[in-house]
């Protein structure tokens, strides 16, 4: 089996590399993203193994199915750079549902804490021998209430951490699991409630139709005067010039950004010696009280080992057996895993 993998960045090889060899899969990299202009490179692949940010739209699906090209191996969880309606009846895709919940989840509690405790504002004074504790007082996450959308296995271990900490805890869900639940620390709400009386608000949902722009005008207005706003999912969860206008009206007290929603031609490369021609995420940015990280909550030795085994793991049992449980279609105008793991 011959896999063309793109977008590839030093971090990916090892595991690959690994699992790989020990499955009887040879993967050829590539540092170009998959799109339109560079959809060719995967002719004589059985394959393609891609990213967040590879473009797989009709056109990528048309040429791939010209070249033979059977499987798209997804090695992330999210699908949204996939044209799924497109792509069902015509090659099959798969995807990696869950790899590290945990590196995610302590992730954005990582960036939570660095915020409101200013350790970054710490770092940087404290190496310019600047000792002063002028602007760094924060606030304490005991007791405070923080808004969860989304409970799916990384927003379940996030309300974990949380209760650790002593907060109060108010999430959303459009199927909720209702085992975490106790009615009391762990209460399901409406958006509204949630937007209302969240100090926090931190996003672990997939981007759909219905979550395009789900923090944006509308949910700005109801929520609280300083709200803290977590996104580590996906970058389209959160309108970003809405974001701005909060923090710039004082209504949001902090943003940290582990994704942003034009970041596919900019994250995960370096940038440091030109121009960012993008203003929004450059004003973002500069803000004081704007963390942005690059899309690494993902980025753990952990999950970068259970990435590259399931995706292995998926391409193998898909080529033997013509089927995978992880295989994505598309049915009713609905993405859903397929009951059998036989699409088509």
């Amino acid at each position: 089996m011959k896999i063309a993998f793109f977008d590839t960045k030093p971090y990916d090889k090892p595991s690959f590399e690994k699992f790989g060899a020990e499955n009887g899969v040879t993967f050829k990299y590539f540092e170009a993203k998959l799109n339109e202009d560079t959809v060719d490179l995967a002719h004589g692949f059985d394959g393609v193994c891609v990213f967040v940010n590879d473009t797989v739209n009709a056109a990528v699906i048309d040429r791939l199915c010209e070249m033979g090209v059977k499987v798209i191996a997804l090695r992330c969880a999210g699908f949204n750079n996939v044209d799924m309606k497109y792509a069902f009846g015509k090659i099959h895709v798969l995807r990696v549902p869950a790899y590290s919940p945990y590196a995610v989840a302590e992730h954005t509690m990582a960036m939570l804490l660095t915020s409101i405790r200013r350790i970054h504002k710490a770092y940087i004074r404290t190496r310019d021998f600047n000792f002063s504790l002028v602007g760094m007082t924060g606030f304490d996450l005991h007791g405070k209430t923080v808004g969860v959308i989304g409970t799916g296995r990384i927003g379940r271990v996030f309300v974990d951490i949380c209760r650790g900490f002593g907060m109060k805890v108010l999430a959303y869900d459009k199927f909720p699991a209702k085992e975490i639940d106790n009615g009391d620390t762990v209460r399901y709400v409406s958006l509204d409630e949630l937007f209302e009386n969240s100090d926090i608000i931190s996003l672990h949902c997939p981007l759909t139709e219905d979550t395009y722009h789900i923090i944006g005008d509308e949910a700005f207005a109801k929520c609280k005067q300083g709200v803290v706003i977590l996104n580590t999912s996906r970058g389209a969860l959160v309108d970003a010039e809405a974001l701005l206008a909060a923090i710039k009206s004082r209504k949001v007290g902090a943003a940290c950004l582990d994704v942003y929603e034009e970041e596919s031609d900019l994250f995960f490369e370096d940038f440091s010696g030109h121009i960012l021609e993008d203003d929004t995420l450059a004003r973002l940015i500069s803000m004081p009280n704007v963390i942005v990280s690059s899309h690494q909550a993902f980025l753990t030795e952990e999950a970068l080992e259970n990435i590259a085994e399931t995706t292995v793991g998926n391409i193998v049992q898909f080529f033997e057996t013509n089927q995978c449980p992880n295989e994505l279609c598309y049915r009713y105008g609905g993405a859903e895993d397929c009951k059998n793991g036989k699409c088509f």
